[in-house]
């Protein structure tokens, strides 16, 4: 039987647990419909999720039982939450994205999916920092520790909430969120 004390706890829950605040989400590279998100992306990405793992059940009749088979994974949508600048800047780049996929006054858009989705990055961030020599000669550097990374592929936006917008609203920061179709994820080493 495995010892069961607060010491083989405390031993086996390395670097203190995941926290759910260290995490950076990346959309690399040019956004359909013009723009790129880059590190301020990052820094007002407030809010996601790592995906969640799904594969149906068939459920298969037999002789008054039911056996269970395995069925086809599925990928359900994947939201964030943004925090919103005075620029709209990241707004404006998301209703662009949706406006190059279905044009506002006649519906008309992109037709070859591949015009349109890009991929997207989720990392999980330690607690811990290791000190890296960068190569540029701008001397070392403390980098954050990535604990895991899963890559979203060929996602594309369905919706970008709406702003409250009230005279009651007082000390608070506009936020919205998005939501992305996703084709399917990975979990991945690959650097972002």
């Amino acid at each position: 039987m495995a010892e069961s004390t607060i010491s083989k706890f405390k031993s086996t829950l390395i670097g203190g647990g995941a926290r759910p605040n260290l995490f950076e989400v990346t959309i690399p590279g040019t956004i359909p419909g013009g723009g790129s998100l880059g590190e301020t992306f990052s820094i007002l990405c407030k809010s996601a999720q790592l995906p969640a793992s799904n594969v149906a059940s068939i459920d298969v009749p037999f002789r008054g039982r039911t056996f269970k088979v395995a069925g086809e994974r599925t990928f359900d949508p994947w939201t964030i939450t943004i925090i919103n600048d005075e620029n709209f800047q990241i707004r404006q780049v998301m209703e662009n994205w949706m406006n190059f996929i279905g044009q506002y006054g006649d519906g008309s858009g992109a037709t070859n999916p591949s015009t349109y989705m890009v991929d997207a990055y989720v990392k999980q961030l330690k607690r811990s920092a290791a000190n890296i020599r960068s190569g540029d000669g701008t001397g070392a550097g403390l980098v954050q520790n990535t604990a895991a990374t899963y890559k979203f592929y060929s996602i594309f936006p369905t919706a970008v909430s709406a702003i409250d917008l009230s005279y009651d609203s007082a000390d608070t920061i506009e936020e919205f969120t998005v939501e992305f179709q996703v084709q399917y994820w990975t979990p991945t080493t690959a650097e972002v």
